[in-house]
């Protein structure tokens, strides 16, 4: 499903394999133009799936043979940052081209300018009052470096500590494209086990770190509830935060 408005396009591409939307993100960074619109990508999950930052070896963090048993699916992001699992999560892209008077030369800046939107859609929908993380908390471990909801980092959405959201991003000529994840329920921390190669660190970091708003979630039918909500509110945020750049 495709939508234009003068001030963004929005492109909700359904369900896919992670290397698909992995895929179609990288191809929208590509083709951003001088002159063109933000584009806000909205995407699903085929089955199971996991994303890893660019410069993350994977190997050195998952045990790819029972990644292979539990039939979880993995495909390298555009973007940095570490490993992220979808499959209690919301997630997003956002694409801003170099020459748009709100893309700022600071990544930081761009990190807070997406990440504020994504804190007053979670302080709507939740009836919470998170804030950005000014820095980094500290990690529990080496290994929590390299898992998203592990550890929150600067401009992280949290709420009394733990995270709800988080981003990486990927910088070009052409203008930067901003991945995010909207935590919703807690991990099967079983699964997690199984997979992880720093089983006990890296769960106790999540268990810490995370915010779950839905807590320890077994019905589908809620989280699909759930992010449909989340995909009408970050549509409109967007789409208010633009109208009030002067162009």
């Amino acid at each position: 499903m495709y939508t234009k408005n003068s001030l963004l396009h929005v492109w909700d591409t359904g369900r896919a394999d992670p290397e698909v939307n992995m895929s179609l993100d990288a191809q929208l960074l590509a083709e951003l133009e001088p002159g063109g619109l933000p584009i806000l990508h909205f995407y699903d999950w085929a089955r199971a799936s996991a994303t890893y930052g660019h410069f993350i070896d994977l190997k050195k963090h998952l045990d790819l043979e029972k990644v292979k048993r539990y039939r979880l699916a993995l495909a390298k992001r555009p973007t940095g940052g570490g490993v992220v699992f979808h499959i209690w999560d919301f997630a997003f892209s956002f694409l801003m081209p170099a020459d748009h008077p709100a893309c700022s030369k600071n990544t930081l800046e761009n990190y807070q300018f997406v990440n504020g939107i994504v804190l007053e859609t979670v302080a709507e929908h939740l009836a919470l009052q998170p804030s950005l993380i000014p820095e980094p908390l500290p990690a529990l471990g080496p290994q929590c470096n390299h898992f998203c909801m592990a550890r929150p980092t600067i401009y992280d959405v949290v709420y009394e500590g733990k995270k709800v959201a988080g981003a990486a991003q990927r910088r070009t000529r052409q203008g930067y494209l901003h991945q995010g994840t909207i935590s919703l329920a807690f991990p099967h921390f079983g699964l997690l086990k199984e997979v992880l190669l720093s089983q006990e660190e890296v769960t106790r970091a999540m268990e810490t770190y995370t915010f779950a708003p839905l807590g320890s979630l077994s019905r589908p039918d809620e989280l699909k509830r759930v992010r449909v909500e989340l995909q009408r509110l970050l549509e409109q945020k967007f789409l208010a935060k633009l109208e009030a750049i002067p162009l």
